[in-house]
């Protein structure tokens, strides 16, 4: 046990290391805690770390999957639920049997053991790219379809994955079967994520407890991925679907005082798992070396090659197809949605970084076949999926931010946002009327006394006089504006900090005032940089 402590204590250490490192070279701090991991497996003297694949699977998969889908928009989820559904789904296939064939052809393995290494490398990670592209300014649209991309993905693969492994270990498949069951477990798995994500308002409104409802929110991600996971599904269309669910009916329902306390708990839960997610899976390093002492270098780096070349070619080879194809066919569709520029095409191609998940799958192939002898190419394929993560990780993870500025990315980003921005301005002025007319028919109708009237209208008038004039003011005025919010709410806090010391306050009275400060920083951050939902 003091082990294991030991242990903790050293990745959190490394974790906080490598992200003032990243802040310092402004690279991206997953790229980073993977070599980070790599260097600390080939240590001497350190402990070896295994990775268990029920701890990614059932232990760290689904609250990553769930705060996603909660931070997603329902309305623009099903808006861009075509192109998501295409690389969910669609790719995902198709990159599987790319590489089925690749292995089978090239590598010599069986077919159905080349579609077990499809299925686990062909779909991209969830939490990898997004944490390299969310820094690197690009447009909503893309983003949000990488994200839907990485949240519906890993259901298609670990669904393929298990018909692929029955299929190779047992010499029996069936497709028609096969096709039933995914349809089956799709619905399935959807219909009791909604059910789960309702459940879970409902109880923790029923609670009115920010601690219980927090701890509610939590238990929700794995209420929904566990017994799917259990019946033989995947777990994770469940959980996206109750993630989606809460996201679309959680804002009328969820207390503010849950809200801003649970920005802070989810922010804090999933910065640490994807911190070790990313630490763990270079660890993996020392490991897979001593397993793969009996296969020669030459062959895995053959197959590391080949793999990498399938899977990034089988992605640009069905993006291309699958943007401009549907536009060419339907009319409607070209009104609707016109074609995006093809720099945004090529990114959405480029894009395919591979992570823990993949790894997870890989661990979890059995050791031994129905018939009793052992798996064919078991460690091989171990160890090209790890090639793989690396290559695709830090390989195209440190060559993104300059596809970026080669596509103009950012600029589109920046057009996006002022619009973004005049938008929301205009939406807080038309809420300001609104609560004005209230505020005034109250007064007609008696419901309120003259002095409540007054501090209201005044309160009304603050808030009104605090938003930009005219939308020229645009995000620079505003990001300005919130800096001097934020200086001034610091020297407040050092007066107060001040007359605590001269004993002037109490520290109950100094946490009261401290509270309101930090309510008003945390909005001076958000309206600064921009914020999300919190999961809950």
């Amino acid at each position: 046990m003091t082990a294991t402590i030991e242990t903790l204590l050293l990745l959190l250490a490394v974790l906080v290391v490598v992200a003032v490192v990243a802040r310092q070279l402004n690279t991206a701090p997953s790229i980073l805690l993977v070599i980070a991991g790599i260097a600390l497996a080939l240590l001497p003297g350190l402990p070896r770390i295994e990775l268990a694949p029920e701890l990614v699977l059932l232990g760290i998969l689904p609250p990553l999957i769930y705060s996603a889908g909660v931070a997603m928009s329902w309305r623009e989820f099903r808006f861009n639920l075509r192109p998501i559904a295409l690389l969910a789904f669609g790719c995902v296939v198709f990159t599987t049997c790319a590489v089925a064939a690749m292995a089978h052809l090239f590598l010599g393995m069986p077919l159905a053991v080349g579609f077990v290494l499809g299925a686990i490398v062909a779909p991209p990670d969830a939490v990898a790219p997004l944490a390299i592209v969310r820094r690197l300014g690009l447009p909503r649209r893309l983003v949000l379809v990488l994200e839907g991309e990485g949240l519906a993905n890993d259901a298609t693969a670990l669904i393929l994955y298990r018909f692929a492994v029955a299929a190779a270990a047992t010499g029996v498949f069936s497709f028609g079967d096969a096709a039933g069951t995914f349809a089956l477990i799709v619905i399935g798995e959807i219909a009791y994520g909604v059910a789960v994500g309702w459940l879970s308002l409902t109880l923790r409104r029923w609670a009115g407890d920010p601690r219980v409802e927090i701890t509610l929110s939590l238990l929700t991600p794995y209420a929904a991925f566990l017994l799917p996971q259990q019946l033989g599904g995947s777990g994770v269309l469940a959980t996206v679907a109750a993630g989606l669910f809460v996201s679309w009916n959680g804002p009328l329902l969820i207390p503010a005082a849950t809200r801003l306390q649970g920005i802070f708990f989810w922010d804090l839960v999933v910065y640490l798992l994807e911190g070790f997610v990313f630490l763990v899976t270079g660890m993996q390093t020392r490991t897979l070396f001593i397993r793969m002492h009996e296969i020669p270098w030459q062959q895995l780096g053959f197959a590391i090659l080949l793999t990498a070349a399938a899977v990034v070619v089988a992605r640009f080879v069905w993006v291309y197809p699958a943007v401009y194809l549907p536009r060419w066919l339907s009319r409607s569709l070209r009104r609707r949605d016109p074609l995006p520029p093809w720099q945004w095409t090529f990114f959405l191609a480029f894009v395919g970084v591979r992570g823990v998940v993949s790894l997870a799958a890989a661990l979890a192939i059995p050791l031994f076949t129905a018939a009793g002898t052992p798996f064919p190419d078991r460690d091989l394929i171990v160890f090209v999926t790890f090639g793989i993560i690396v290559v695709t990780l830090i390989g195209q993870g440190l060559m993104l931010p300059r596809v970026v500025r080669w596509l103009g990315l950012t600029r589109d980003a920046d057009a996006e946002r002022r619009r973004e921005h005049e938008a929301e301005l205009a939406a807080r002025t038309e809420a300001l009327k609104v609560a004005q007319s209230r505020l005034k028919q109250w007064a007609e109708d008696g419901r309120i006394s003259p002095e409540a009237h007054a501090i209201l209208r005044a309160r009304h008038d603050y808030r009104a006089g605090r938003l930009p004039q005219t939308a020229l003011d645009g995000s620079d005025a505003a990001a300005l504006a919130a800096e001097l919010r934020m200086e001034l709410i610091a020297a407040e806090r050092e007066f107060i900090y001040r007359l605590l010391q001269d004993g002037q306050i109490t520290d109950e009275a100094r946490r009261r005032i401290e509270r309101e400060l930090d309510l008003e920083e945390a909005s001076a951050a958000c309206k600064k940089e921009g914020g999300e939902e919190p999961p809950l």
